[in-house]
């Protein structure tokens, strides 16, 4: 619940709250599952919930998210939810409804029989309340199946996840089992014990301000350094950081990889208010940030939204297109100058088919993959996308760039899509390719030389 505060309440020392807006947000391991079906993992969530109003709002917005439930309806407790209460980013109270976990003693074995085949990736998202009481079944049930299967532990008995691919505690409910740790080495020591004790193949402890500690069974420790620059919210962080990490695993990924991409995607989720989630365009954009990746060839509709959170950093959009068929000097030169122009330079190509009705039939020299991955490399671009039309007018419309850039001899009212960006109160320039260099001259001279 998100309000405004002006006054304290007349009736005891609170403030009083006028509330504005209410947002219903999956928590829990509901979290996990919406996280995973943001970064495009299909999900399927187990799990029990009360028969009441709050779990038909549960399971409604599960389906928003296209995730596939089988959750069971147990009488007599409530769905756990937890009511929070914020204004001007601070949440002032949380008000909590759930069950003991006494009271709530669910089998999901079945349940997992059910669903695992197929299955690239099991999470256990334990937040002892009772439905994983019998964690050992689970675990069994996918080492059968030869499943990895991941723990985000509670408690202090780590024991019931023997035989875990992974477990991520954060390093206060590490040191709850395993003893307090006064220096890195002695926790190092520690968390090995654990994975050979718990025969385990890592540990992944997060440790908030400090990063992550990744112990895997033979091999060196991995430290990982925060990578959250602010923090607002640590809510459901450590959701986001095990759907992360299954989601690597899933796609085939080494945990090493899996560790960095969750430590990443924790880095950016506690920049947010309240129970929320990361996308893939946004690891993009972060890991593009930290020369990591996140740029180069993609398609239409991820460049829409990695564009908007660009924007959401009021950074600075250049798009400029061509068909780029035999890449020269005078190319590299005009995308550098592009590029100055802004903070995020998008190139458009036409694809194979538009070049041989614009060129003839004799060109493309180079296909669409080949001409895009060569773009990609420069340093000067950031995203590469291509167009099948003959103009990318409709492209341009699409991406709304706040600098189009077109190179030759042209007047602005001649350049495709210059209306709509002028219209958007976006700017045209004109740049000059380097003289005497063209793609046109340097296909002649390399037919000339084979004739001759």
């Amino acid at each position: 619940m998100f309000g405004t505060t002006g006054r304290i309440s007349p009736e005891a020392p609170v403030p009083v709250v006028h509330i504005q807006d209410t947002e219903n947000r999956p928590g829990g391991a509901a979290n996990v599952a919406v996280n995973l079906a943001s970064l495009g993992v299909g999900t399927t969530l187990l799990g029990s919930i009360g028969d009441d109003e709050a779990g038909k709002t549960l399971a409604s917005v599960l389906a928003q998210h296209q995730i596939q439930c089988d959750l069971l309806h147990t009488t007599g407790r409530p769905t756990t939810t937890k009511t929070r209460v914020q204004s001007r980013g601070q949440q002032l109270i949380r008000l909590d409804q759930e069950a003991s976990d006494a009271d709530n003693n669910v089998s999901l074995v079945a349940s997992l029989r059910n669903h695992v085949d197929g299955a690239d990736a099991v999470v256990l998202s334990d937040y002892g309340k009772g439905t994983l009481g019998d964690t050992a079944s689970l675990i069994a049930v996918c080492r059968e199946k030869g499943i990895p299967v991941l723990v985000d532990p509670k408690g202090d008995d780590f024991e019931k996840y023997r035989g875990a691919c992974l477990m991520t505690p954060n390093q206060g409910e590490f040191e709850a089992v395993a003893g307090q740790c006064t220096t890195v080495d002695e926790l190092v020591a520690r968390a090995g014990a654990m994975v050979d004790h718990l025969d385990l193949d890592a540990l992944l402890i997060t440790r908030s301000d400090k990063g992550m500690l990744l112990v895997e069974a033979g091999a060196e420790p991995v430290f990982l350094s925060t990578q959250a620059r602010e923090v607002f919210d640590v809510t459901g962080a450590g959701d986001t950081v095990i759907a992360a990490v299954a989601a690597v695993l899933a796609a085939g990924g080494s945990l090493y990889s899996a560790a960095c991409i969750a430590n990443l995607a924790a880095g950016l989720v506690v920049r947010k208010i309240g129970v929320v989630t990361v996308t893939p365009s946004e690891l993009q954009v972060a890991l593009h940030q930290r020369g990591q990746g996140g740029r180069g060839v993609v398609a239409e509709a991820n460049l829409l939204s990695m564009l908007d959170e660009a924007r959401g950093r009021s950074e600075k959009i250049v798009l400029t297109n061509g068909c780029f068929d035999l890449l020269h000097v005078g190319h590299v030169a005009y995308l550098e100058e592009a590029k100055g122009l802004g903070d995020r330079l998008v190139v458009a190509v036409n694809d194979d088919d538009s070049v041989r009705r614009l060129k003839g039939a004799q060109r493309p020299l180079n296909t669409l993959v080949d001409r895009m991955s060569v773009l990609a490399g420069l340093a000067a671009v950031d995203w590469v996308v291509a167009f099948s039309e003959d103009t990318p007018e409709r492209l341009i419309s699409a991406l709304r760039p706040d600098v189009l850039v077109k190179g030759g001899d042209y007047e602005v009212a001649e350049i495709a899509g210059a209306k709509r960006v002028l219209s958007n109160g976006g700017e045209v320039r004109v740049l000059s390719f380097r003289d005497g260099h063209s793609s046109s001259r340097l296909i002649e001279k390399t037919r000339s030389a084979e004739t001759s």
